[in-house]
């Protein structure tokens, strides 16, 4: 596992249904602070590029929190959705935040501007279960329940449409560090993989289709490439998280412990060989991906931990 040292530069936040939002020393396994989310559970958690603030996405807000100080209360709150909030993210330099919602809409909030602006909208035909922003940092990736995959091209304005299966829903979607992969799961537990090409400037990003498995026998919930884009987690319904290798994806590991039931969201260390998962059963955990072992448990929430953001400091 990692030594002390470096345990210690990692920000590990969790949050769910118990209301609270939590920071973990990952070393100790022990929870350094609490913060209120009094109103809803958190649906996503991210962390600011520049590692000064977290966004929990929730009901009808997003709320920012500042991580360097012992406030216990959000100090920016993000309103305008009328539905659930159920993703969120960062642009690389931290200029803007994007979010999606059950309202059908896709935001862009302006970050730098006084206030808390949102300056485009992208609106589709059903609620938003996923948002994904592709490294090239000028093309949004949208999943609906409708089950279509939208991309948004933040330049032009411009979008097309991919429906992978039909009456399945698009619940997460992952790209790849390098560009390269495109992963989407749903709520019949299948993953599809694509292989991107960039094109010439201004052109957009050409979707391949690679590759289709059955990846869980449940919901797949959650997937995430893992930043030397060697593997991919999927989170499940069916009590596991696997770890796929990309090179074939044949499954590496399955991280499963009793009783944990559902998987909600999972992270990979900045090595990719350590990734931290969110479950039902109140626990983040921490799992050593050559072993499949898990390696810590991290628990303290009085309900289902539903999302957790991650980043390594020394980045």
């Amino acid at each position: 596992m990692f030594d002390k040292s470096e345990m210690d530069q990692v920000l590990l936040a969790t949050g769910g249904y118990d209301h609270t939002i939590k920071l973990w020393h990952t070393h100790s396994g022990i929870c350094y602070r609490t913060m209120q989310h009094a109103e809803s559970q958190v649906n996503a958690l991210e962390i600011t590029p520049d590692k000064q603030l977290l966004a929990a996405a929730s009901y009808q807000h997003i709320y920012m929190y500042d991580l360097n100080s012992n406030n216990p209360n959000a100090i920016v709150n993000y309103d305008g959705t009328t539905k659930n909030v159920t993703d969120v993210g960062f642009q690389v330099d931290g200029r803007w935040m994007y979010s999606g919602g059950e309202d059908c809409r896709v935001r862009l909030w302006d970050l730098k501007s006084k206030g808390t602006q949102c300056p485009k909208i992208f609106e589709v035909q059903a609620p938003v279960t996923c948002v994904c922003l592709h490294p090239n940092q000028v093309e949004l990736f949208v999943g609906d329940q409708s089950g279509i995959i939208h991309r948004w091209d933040l330049k032009t304005d411009h979008n097309e449409q991919l429906i992978p299966e039909s009456d399945a829903m698009i619940l997460d979607i992952a790209i790849d560090p390098l560009g390269t992969y495109m992963a989407a799961v749903n709520n019949k537990g299948r993953c599809y993989i694509w292989s991107l090409k960039s094109g010439k400037i201004d052109e957009p990003t050409k979707m391949n289709p690679r590759h289709k498995f059955d990846a869980h026998k449940r919901h797949a919930l959650k997937c995430e490439f893992s930043p030397d884009s060697r593997y991919l987690v999927t989170t499940s319904a069916d009590q596991t998280a696997k770890i796929w290798n990309t090179s074939d994806f044949s499954l590496r590991q399955e991280l499963k412990q009793e009783n944990q039931r559902w998987v909600w969201d999972a992270a990979f260390s900045s090595d990719s060989q350590y990734v931290f998962t969110a479950s039902s059963d109140g626990c983040a955990k921490i799992w050593n991906i050559d072993t499949g072992s898990m390696e810590k448990e991290y628990a303290g929430h009085q309900k289902a931990v539903t999302a957790l953001a991650f980043r390594d400091c020394a980045v």
